[in-house]
């Protein structure tokens, strides 16, 4: 025969109730001294906090966002594949920007990633249904699903990045044009002739910002023939691109990757067809992230304030939530070049 020992039962949780009878005060009291809603006197505060420590009281934040119509929780947006959202180092330093501002401000951080229209059907249906009190978006497209629904929502919003179509919403950036401007500028006075670029996410403002700067540099240099295409900052995309280069323009002597992730693909590219770097090509990326530093040699680059954007996105949003920002705000970090031994 097997002896089953029962579980004991589950203790009963304290409610506001049995705060009120241990500190002798009304429930009233206990509310506003919760909730910050008006006086109680210095007796009365020490009485109840003593009260919630002996009885064990845990208030309910739930019921409290339900009075307040508030949840406490900001929503943190991301228009990527799944594997780019892993893979991408920017990405997760705006994530850790963005949570350090939210932690500060006692709000919880909601990741929704959208990488699939299905994606973007259950995101909006997230969004609208109040589950958040406003969100910060990364990586959002010319007419985003999301962009829409944001703004028929009214949420509180700040945009990483600067789509052409935001008008009267918030957003936090880099001036992409000036950084590729500056980036490219200096991998010319190294003395490369045949300077060609890898170009990615073209659909968005960051990477057509990023390929004007480019061009902008070069002027009547410019070939487009010497431009790459490609869908995604990902080192995979990095290193077709550079292998077709190589094909198309065999003389190639200097490239400018729209990322550090590019950058590093383009690296490996170049070291299978026994190009030297910096001796016969000179190569620089963008962003500073831990791909720049991991390459060997390590690349030449844009440093991107990822965690600063992060930062900046969510305490713009805070700020709307709490009716301290009722105009739209833009903001721009600098973004110095950071020179290393690719280039």
């Amino acid at each position: 025969m097997t002896l089953v020992t029962a579980s004991p039962l589950p203790r009963k949780r304290a409610t506001v109730h049995d705060v009120a009878r241990e500190a002798g005060v009304s429930r009233g009291t206990i509310s506003r001294m919760l909730n910050g809603d008006g006086y109680v006197s210095a007796d009365a505060r020490e009485r109840i906090e003593a009260a919630i420590r002996k009885v064990g009281y845990v208030p309910s934040t739930t019921a409290r966002n339900l009075v307040r119509q508030r949840t406490n929780a900001v929503g943190f947006v991301v228009h990527e594949p799944h594997a780019l959202f892993l893979e991408d180092p920017n990405i997760g330093a705006i994530l850790l920007g963005a949570n350090e501002a939210l932690s500060e401000a006692d709000h919880q951080m909601v990741c929704l990633v959208v990488g699939s229209e299905r994606d973007a059907e259950r995101v909006g249906r997230y969004l609208r249904g109040g589950f958040v009190d406003g969100c910060v978006v990364v990586s959002a497209r010319e007419h985003d699903p999301i962009t829409a629904v944001v703004r028929a929502a009214q949420l509180p919003v700040a945009f990483v990045g600067h789509p052409p179509d935001l008008q009267d919403m918030s957003w936090v950036g880099i001036d992409n044009v000036a950084s590729a401007h500056e980036i490219t500028s200096r991998l010319l006075a190294t003395g490369r002739h045949r300077v060609a670029m890898i170009a990615a996410a073209l659909d968005r403002d960051s990477g057509a910002d990023r390929l004007a700067g480019f061009r902008q540099a070069l002027g009547d240099r410019f070939d487009a023939g010497l431009v790459a295409r490609v869908e995604h900052y990902a080192y995979s995309d990095g290193v077709r691109a550079m292998t077709e280069l190589l094909d198309r323009a065999p003389d190639v002597d200097g490239v400018f990757a729209a990322s550090d992730a590019l950058a590093a693909g383009a690296l490996e590219a170049l070291l299978r067809a026994g190009r030297r770097v910096p001796q016969d090509v000179g190569v620089v990326g963008f962003d500073d992230s831990a791909w720049a530093t991991r390459c060997t040699p390590p690349l030449s680059t844009v440093r991107q304030p990822a965690e600063g954007l992060g930062r900046a996105a969510a305490r713009s949003v805070l700020a709307q939530i709490a009716g301290e920002q009722r105009a739209p705000a833009a903001i721009l970090l600098d973004t110095p070049v950071v020179w290393r031994a690719s280039a």
